[in-house]
């Protein structure tokens, strides 16, 4: 297993909140952008560590950017006071690592919920992704993700512009080419703990969608899955509330 780093945390709700969520961000994020759903939890009595991964916000840099190093970080990391996550959420990139370290260690978390997860890559999502980090790194301003993304909310906007500034463009560009063959399937096949698909929309674009997430599905009764129509990629980002709906619908 690759050689784990310590990831940066920025929290929500109670340190003494008896319930405790992991977030994780998508490939060239950050872990404030997880703020939808930190606010969300801390409102409903939860504490929320949100990380930086490896290469991104203000998380150390390496060498290694593939989904195993990824994964080992997590899987590192735990509540403050130890133990197991009552929850973890994952997003694109994020659900992927978080698969895997899911599948490593059935004690590292309780529950799994999954924003639109990275966990087969085609060769047209690849396309798809390398274009949109492009265009991040471009022109990381604030009026430039404004004026692509013009029905986000200021704060998204901002912290979008702001995750781009913090990356590093050589990892976010290593983590497609360390990983050539972009699969999680299995992980996911094996996971022993309720997880929950929340999909964006393949009408908008969705990376789970058609016939790989079905599979993914199907191969495991313990995953189960919801769509949030309208949706691009990230779904707490173009439809918030409906995917926060989404959220309260799995934990009720």
């Amino acid at each position: 297993m690759p050689a784990a780093v310590t990831l940066p945390r920025l929290s929500w709700g109670s340190p003494d909140a008896d319930r405790r969520a992991l977030l994780v961000h998508g490939l060239g994020s950050n872990g404030p952008l997880m703020w939808r759903y930190g606010v969300a939890l801390a409102d409903a009595g939860w504490r929320a560590d949100a990380v930086d991964l490896r290469g991104h916000g203000t998380a150390p840099r390496t060498l290694d950017y593939t989904l195993a190093a990824y994964g080992a970080d997590l899987a590192a990391s735990h509540p403050r006071d130890g133990g197991s996550w009552d929850l973890v959420i994952g997003h694109s990139l994020g659900g992927a690592a978080a698969t895997l370290a899911a599948a490593s260690d059935p004690s590292w978390t309780r529950r799994l919920i999954l924003i639109d997860p990275a966990l087969s890559l085609t060769d047209h999502d690849r396309d798809v992704v390398r274009a949109s980090q492009e265009e991040s790194f471009a022109d990381p301003s604030v009026r430039a993700v404004r004026a692509s993304h013009p029905h986000w909310h200021e704060q998204d906007v901002e912290l979008k512009a702001l995750s781009a500034q913090q990356a590093s463009r050589w990892a976010v560009e290593q983590t497609s080419t360390q990983n050539p063959v972009w699969d999680v399937t299995d992980a996911a096949a094996a996971l022993s703990v309720p997880t929950h698909v929340i999909a964006s929309d393949p009408e908008v674009y969705s990376i789970f969608a058609g016939k790989p997430a079905e599979a993914v599905v199907h191969a495991n009764p313990r995953i189960t899955m919801s769509v949030v129509s309208g949706a691009g990629h990230s779904p707490h980002r173009d439809k918030p509330d409906a995917t926060i709906g989404a959220l309260r619908a799995v934990l009720a």
